[in-house]
């Protein structure tokens, strides 16, 4: 019998974590042109370019100010290419907002065979935070597809948290909140 090796222990990711993976926007200059992950788009194009937007809520109801957020989509197609689909934002150190420039994913083939509505998946991770939280943003002006989400269905009432607003046209926007009574929904991977 093969012997299992215990679990590592998590930490918590900050404070410390824009310096190792977003060094620019904390100020360190030269070790890139631009941070990793700061273009979600890759040329040339194909879709429809939105940005996506948020602020992350503690159970107090105060911004993280110091939270990174980390994007991974399918391209228009409903296609994950291996080269593109990822996006990595620091929350602004004033407001707590956090913006991106991608392109709308399409729907996506769950593993039971259903169609998954389109998505974009999220990863935070901030200081007092001990391990990364997953969670997804949907988009409002998909209601037919959200309806028949294999993953929302499962949610009930509480999918409403992961469901994004149109602001404006190509402009979305979706809160987290971390823990009270809008505590978004996150998955365990």
């Amino acid at each position: 019998a093969m012997k299992r090796m215990k679990e590592t222990p998590s930490q918590t990711a900050g404070p410390y974590v824009h310096i190792g993976c977003l060094p620019t926007t904390a100020g360190i200059e030269g070790l890139y042109a631009q941070d990793p992950g700061s273009e979600a788009i890759n040329d040339p194009v194909g879709g429809t370019q939105i940005t996506i937007q948020g602020t992350i809520f503690d159970g107090a109801g105060a911004p993280l100010t110091d939270a990174m957020v980390e994007t991974w989509q399918a391209d228009a197609a409903g296609l994950h290419a291996a080269s593109s689909g990822w996006g990595r934002r620091a929350c602004d150190t004033e407001t707590g907002l956090w913006q991106l420039q991608t392109v709308k994913p399409g729907p996506v083939s769950h593993p039971g065979g259903a169609t998954m509505a389109p998505h974009i998946t999220l990863w935070l991770v901030a200081r007092g935070i001990n391990i990364g939280l997953h969670t997804r943003l949907y988009f409002d002006d998909e209601a037919e597809a959200n309806a028949a989400d294999p993953v929302l269905q499962q949610l009930g009432s509480r999918a409403k948290t992961l469901i994004a607003r149109q602001v404006t046209p190509g402009r979305h926007h979706l809160d987290i909140y971390l823990q009270g009574p809008q505590e978004t929904v996150f998955f365990d991977a």
